[in-house]
């Protein structure tokens, strides 16, 4: 076999699979803006009391077994950000959006923007929330290790 056909062919291989990642990228991103409309059509304002967040597996979140059904299986196993609050006289546990996880602060009143079992927004009752530090990663660590600079 001559080298320009076998080249052909597996650019003929990858354009298929750039065709196929494109087709199904499309048909998720209008899936997801059709569930975020519809998480904003669902959404309210409550104020609850938030006892504790954790990062935790599906299983031992504590969320309903109707729930955990629901959810796909590679989900399953990754681990969400988990918030037990109490809403008025009742103690639920409740899924948090991953951008927000970090403001929340324990042991405190907020209100909070709720759709269904989602936290999609939090804000404080008595004055604003602290923003958290932000985290250094590897290579910043290093940098700052390289200057020799302190924390």
């Amino acid at each position: 076999m001559k080298p320009w056909i076998i080249v052909l062919i597996v650019l003929a291989v990858i354009a298929v699979i750039l065709g196929l990642l494109y087709y199904f990228g499309k048909k998720a991103q209008t899936k997801q803006a059709a569930q975020q409309e519809q998480m904003e059509a669902m959404k309210q304002t409550v104020s609850m009391l938030i006892i504790d967040k954790k990062k935790l597996r599906m299983k031992d979140s504590g969320l309903p077994q109707m729930v955990i059904d629901q959810t796909p299986k590679m989900m399953r196993r990754a681990k969400l950000p988990i918030v037990k609050a109490k809403v008025g006289p009742r103690i639920m546990t409740l899924i948090c959006d991953a951008a927000i996880f970090d403001q929340i602060p324990v042991k405190k009143e907020v209100k909070a923007t709720v759709s269904g079992i989602y936290i999609t927004g939090v804000r404080g009752i008595r004055g604003s929330l602290e923003q958290p530090e932000k985290k250094n990663g590897f290579w910043q660590k290093m940098l700052r290790k390289a200057r020799g600079e302190e924390k």
